[in-house]
């Protein structure tokens, strides 16, 4: 039997590679009619086929549609009369995707023969991003600011990668290709008016209108469009010095000059680069939404149209406006009058993949887009709890993009790399021989799935193609292609389900596979809860804090409960690793390191599942001699996070050969679970001492509790030394102390207490009017590195000062101001308890601008400040002091 089955084989094979097959084109064809021949020509002759230019055993026709009520853009339809084969597109977009079926099919029933079919795309705009963007801040530049060069991104000058990638895109019927960088304009295009303004040298300009070129004429020929995202407002370095202005400022006004710099940029990128749409991003650079309203009216339109206009065109090129850090909706609304043609695009679930149920205030931002503009797309963004292990669920995706239809009304999709988009082309793996290996190899499952989704997500059970697929890739039988599929389908909801229910915040402030602290488990809002952020990226569903404090008062839960939660993320981490080991790596024909690195990943989500489930445990513990005050509870809690770190070890075994990092942002805006200042904390063996501290203060604290007369008396808290400023004429100061008056006028709002670190700072008496209308500037100078020490009030109304967010404001922790000092440290009449953040400065000249509303200046100083909560609100019941020596 056996060696008749290898005849049959044997006989088809002999058939295929006899067969002969010619490729006929309109007259009149297009540059994407002739890529599609080009393309269809080189599938096929992979697949054994041989290429005719005469008389052929097939004849393909690749035709376009005279009646567009039949098909839709990009749409086609194959049909097979005889050996003649008919690829007729809606449009030329359409023909290659009808090429790329035509491939599939004959892969898949191993013969030159078609199905008939007619398809066309559900979502309009299906596209993937790469960030020219860096781990690290460049010397001298502010967050985003990355000039194009050689030196700083190599591979965008390497065109086969280029044509690779372009060529995968194609695969994955995926037709937009957005490019991400602060301000690309000073890298691509010079300016009559502005000549200094160029970041490059002439010979990398050069080059940068070479490779531009290139890249935009060979993603036209694929059907792809390219598009230029730039965030707002970021100058070029040159002609901010030029001018003595910051690059980036969140709390500066508009002027005439960064307006008039930026409206010629973009008309001379639109001049130059004709087939290059523009992504604008109104933040993180600009604080308020009147602002962006006007920024966009007065110079991004007007910039747009007079490019157009000193092309020659007329047409309306769509415009992608990102709803980020602004009133998306209320900037469509005021700018579609001026510029019809306005695209949309929001955050899926922020920047983390948490769900397949979004909604909440979120979910509606999605929806008031999706009705106004003629395409809204949804962006999976960052994946900061994807990081930095393999991900790529069919079953999560498909059910991602369905949602992103029915919940979210879009018609796009925009992609991020699975991990390590800080880092492009290459991802986090560490390679025995030094190598790096780079994310379009590793992560190919990953767009395949979103491609084939964003195409058509209503396909039902497709598990049979995913292991076909997975059978191809590994050389190996559908039934062990299974397993590989079910452990990434079970680990795909490992991150999704802990983040949405125990994280801080879904930016890429926090790094969730780096685990959290019991600080941030038992007192989350301590580190700034983001807000939507629960309504928004999951089911409904309660916080460990709060599923305690019901516990204690006998209510009735409701949702996703955390203790659920940690129960299922083990057994989805059990499930995904008994699939995974029950293959031998030796029985599969092709890239057994990848499918080894595959098993490694799955073990990391199995241990850190177990080590995180153990450290909830003991949070909740913890959370219940916060009510109890029962010490019995902390006894039980310390085993629960020995075993914890007994499971963290064991990961930082998985990972140390394997990893370079968990991050791929490596700046001071991760915070969570600690600060990546300086590119640290970044592995899983920085954080092991992290959480044997915690263990060893609890311990400590335990002690302590249980026997206070062993405890030394609390430590005098000595007051700051002022620092010897010079501040600008006119400024007027005052010793903070208790009866001090901080804002001209208001007698009824002195301060009533102030922590002792702060007594006999000078302060500075401020207009409550102004810094809620105009906002706050100081000018003061410093022989000395400073420490300007800013009060925000503990209240959410828009009067009041919003201290930093990092998740919309990436200059948030610029002068390391990102979070609070001391908390409640300072209490004045009729106004809301005072936060202290320090803006650390160097000796010199400055002129800080703070966020626009109601703010206090508590004084400067160049002493250390130790972080603590001055409990001027009252007793606290917070238990996080018990993880801290």
């Amino acid at each position: 039997m056996k060696k008749l089955l290898t005849m049959i084989l044997l006989a088809v094979s002999i058939v295929s590679y006899a067969q002969t097959f010619s490729i006929t084109t309109r007259r009149e064809a297009s540059n994407r009619e002739k890529f599609a021949a080009e393309y269809l020509s080189r599938k096929l002759s992979a697949l054994g086929y041989s290429f005719v230019k005469g008389k052929a055993d097939y004849r393909i026709s690749l035709i376009i549609s005279k009646d567009s009520t039949v098909l839709k853009q990009e749409g086609f339809r194959l049909s097979q009369r005889k050996r003649t084969i008919t690829i007729e597109g809606g449009d030329a977009t359409g023909v290659i995707y009808g090429c790329n079926e035509l491939v599939e099919q004959v892969k898949k029933n191993h013969m030159l023969m078609v199905s008939p079919t007619m398809q066309h795309p559900e979502m309009v705009m299906r596209g993937t991003c790469i960030g020219l963007q860096k781990t690290v801040y460049l010397p001298g530049h502010g967050v985003y600011e990355y000039p194009y060069t050689p030196e700083n991104f190599p591979w965008f000058y390497d065109k086969a990668e280029w044509v690779k990638y372009l060529d995968m895109m194609v695969e994955n019927r995926m037709n937009s290709l957005y490019l991400w960088n602060g301000h690309p304009f000073a890298s691509l295009v010079k300016l009559k008016d502005y000549p200094f303004a160029l970041e490059v040298d002439e010979a990398t300009f050069r080059k940068n209108e070479e490779i531009f070129s290139f890249l935009t004429h060979e993603a036209d020929r694929r059907g792809i469009f390219v598009i230029q995202m730039f965030y707002n407002i970021i100058l070029s370095k040159p002609f901010a010095d030029h001018y003595g202005l910051k690059t980036q400022d969140r709390h500066r006004p508009i002027t005439p000059l960064i307006s008039d710099y930026t409206r010629k940029s973009v008309a001379a990128f639109i001049e130059q680069y004709p087939n290059v749409g523009l992504l604008v991003c109104l933040g993180e650079a600009m604080a308020s939404t009147d602002d962006d309203v006007k920024w966009m009216k007065e110079t991004i339109i007007p910039g747009i149209k007079d490019g157009l206009k000193a092309s020659g065109r007329t047409d309306i090129p769509p415009v992608v406006l990102r709803s980020h850090d602004t009133d998306g909706p209320l900037v469509l609304r005021e700018s579609l009058p001026l510029y019809p043609n306005i695209y949309t695009m929001s955050k899926y679930t922020g920047e983390s993949l948490t769900t397949y149920e979004p909604g909440g205030p979120w979910g509606e931002t999605h929806r008031q887009l999706a009705a106004a503009a003629p395409v809204h797309i949804d962006n999976v963004h960052i994946l900061a709890n994807l990081e930095p292990w393999r991900w790529s669920s069919p079953a999560f995706i498909s059910k991602t993009v369905e949602a992103m239809h029915r919940v979210h009304h879009s018609k796009g999709l925009h992609l991020y790399p699975q991990a390590s988009y800080w880092d492009w082309p290459y991802a986090a793996d560490k390679l025995p021989d030094g190598r790096r290996l780079k994310q379009l190899d590793r992560d190919w499952m990953w767009y395949k799935a979103w491609g084939r989704y964003a195409w058509d997500c209503h396909r039902n059970n497709d598990n049979d193609y995913w292991k076909q697929v997975l059978a191809d890739y590994y050389q190996t039988d559908t039934l062990t292609a299974g397993c590989i599929l079910n452990a990434y389908d079970e680990s795909g909801e490992i991150a999704p389900k802990l983040l949405r229910r125990f994280g801080i915040t879904e930016g890429n402030r926090q790094t969730l596979l780096l685990g959290m602290k019991m600080g941030q488990l038992v007192n989350p809002y301590k580190y700034t809860i983001y807000p939507g952020f629960y309504e928004s990226c999951g089911p409904k569903g309660e916080k460990l804090i709060e599923y305690v404090e019901k516990e204690w008062n006998h209510q009735s839960h409701e949702g996703e409960l955390p203790l659920d939660i940690i129960d299922q993320c083990v057994d989805h981490g059990a499930a995904a690793l008994a699939a995974i080991t029950s293959i031998q790596s030796e029985t599969l024909g092709n890239h057994r390191d990848e499918f080894l690195r595959l098993q490694n990943d799955m073990r990391c989500y199995y241990h850190f599942a177990k080590a995180f489930r153990l450290k909830v445990l003991a949070a909740q513990q913890a959370l219940n001699y916060k009510w109890s005050k029962d010490i019995s509870h902390l006894d039980a809690a310390v085993p629960l996070l020995e075993q914890s770190i007994e499971e963290w070890r064991k990961l930082c075994q998985l990972t140390a050969d394997t990893y370079l990092y968990a991050n791929s942002m490596q700046t001071a805006q991760r915070r969570i679970p600690v600060g990546g200042d300086n590119g640290k904390y970044k592995t899983w063996t920085e954080m092991l001492p992290i959480y044997e501290e915690e263990l060893e203060a609890l311990r400590q604290n335990i002690y302590r509790l249980r026997h206070p007369a062993d405890s030394t008396a609390t430590a005098h808290i000595a007051a700051v030394t002022p620092a010897p400023v010079k501040l600008s004429d006119g400024q007027q100061t005052v010793t903070l102390t208790k009866d001090a008056i901080l804002f001209e006028g208001r007698p009824d709002t002195k301060v009533d207490a102030v922590a002792p670190e702060l007594e006999g700072l000078q302060a500075l008496v401020l207009n409550r009017d102004t810094t809620r209308i105009k906002g706050t500037t100081i000018s003061f100078s410093s022989p000395k590195p400073v420490k300007v020490l800013v009060g925000f009030f503990q209240d959410d109304d828009h009067k009041w000062a919003n201290p930093p967010k990092l998740e919309i404001d990436a200059t948030g922790n610029e002068y390391g101001q990102a979070e609070p000092v001391l908390t409640n440290a300072i209490s004045m009449l009729q106004m809301p308890k005072v936060n202290i953040h320090q803006y650390c400065l160097p000796a010199g000249n400055h002129l800080l601008r703070l966020p626009k509303g109601i703010i206090m200046v508590a004084g400067f100083t160049s002493s250390e400040i130790q972080p603590r909560d001055a409990g001027l609100n009252g007793a606290g019941n917070e238990v996080d002091w018990l993880f801290q020596k």
